[in-house]
């Protein structure tokens, strides 16, 4: 079975590919397989449907696939990353939580000795949005504080309104889409704790960006930890970098390290799927978007 790797490859992917019994080719007509590897520009990606109208399965290179939420109703089959990067994305969750929960970012600052400060998870109450492989991961890693953790799937927004109020820590591990797009707002703000905090591992779309802003400096919310924000990257300057208690990393949940050799082996799974004909793994379903 032939299958391209476009618009580059990776001698990782090349592996993956052969090693599940596969050949790697140029995208020709009697091709019918694509792994696509470039997550920046889906125009592209319209163009090389447009232009190979017999592929029948691509491959998506992260568990997101909003950027081409457009093009999913095409014919062929897309399977994605989702479940292949959660677990360093759950320990950068979990990393986030113990940091705010223990104000590490002040302290790291401090010139003097300051006040007793701590949140442990032994004592707190963990709400994830979403229940996928991140949230599922997450709840793994927190088995061992005894942490009650509540997970709020599609669909249970009237969960999530009345388990918000209890929460310590909010972490939004969710798809992007229209249901999710700017779900965190100001009025979810205000229905969470004053001592609770938010983290967002992802997409920034997920959260209205002054809505958070304004939830931190006037103390509606005590803090948020944030891999992902919107606009990406943050600019210089963005009120964000000076809200109150607010940690933001650059969208380094998963590193390029950990993306390349995880996708390089989901890669190999859907590729020997492919030359078998069995079940793919991570199939994008066309009328949810993920």
């Amino acid at each position: 079975m032939k299958i391209a790797i476009e618009p580059s490859s990776r001698s990782e992917f090349e592996r993956a590919v052969i090693a599940a019994g596969c050949e790697v080719a140029p995208l020709t007509p009697e091709v019918k397989a694509l792994i696509w590897t470039d997550y920046s520009r889906p125009e592209l990606l319209r163009e090389t449907l447009d232009a190979n109208p017999q592929l029948e399965w691509v491959q998506l290179p992260f568990a997101g696939v909003d950027a081409f939420a457009d093009l999913l109703t095409r014919q062929p089959v897309f399977t994605s990353a989702k479940a292949a990067y959660s677990e360093p994305v759950a320990e950068h969750a979990l990393a986030l939580m113990l940091a705010l929960g223990r104000a590490i970012p002040e302290r790291v600052r401090a010139k003097s000795w300051g006040e007793k400060f701590a949140v442990s998870l032994y004592e707190s109450k963990v709400l994830v949005v979403g229940a996928g492989g991140i949230a599922q991961e997450l709840v793994k890693l927190l088995s061992p504080f005894g942490t009650e953790v509540v997970l709020c799937r599609r669909g249970e927004h009237e969960k999530l309104l009345k388990e918000l109020p209890t929460a310590n820590f909010v972490v939004l591990a969710c798809a992007l889409t229209d249901e999710t797009r700017n779900l965190f707002d100001r009025e979810m703000f205000g229905r969470m704790r004053s001592d609770a905090y938010l983290v967002n591992v992802a997409r920034g779309g997920v959260v209205v960006t002054e809505d958070l802003v304004e939830a931190l400096n006037a103390g509606v919310i005590a803090g948020a930890g944030v891999d992902v924000t919107m606009p990406e990257p943050l600019p210089d300057g963005h009120p964000l970098w000076d809200a109150k208690n607010c940690i933001i990393t650059p969208h380094t949940a998963d590193t390029e390290k950990q993306v390349v050799r995880l996708f390089a082996e989901r890669i190999e799974v859907n590729a020997r799927a492919y030359a078998m004909g069995s079940d793919f793994v991570g199939v994008v379903d066309k009328e949810l978007g993920y």
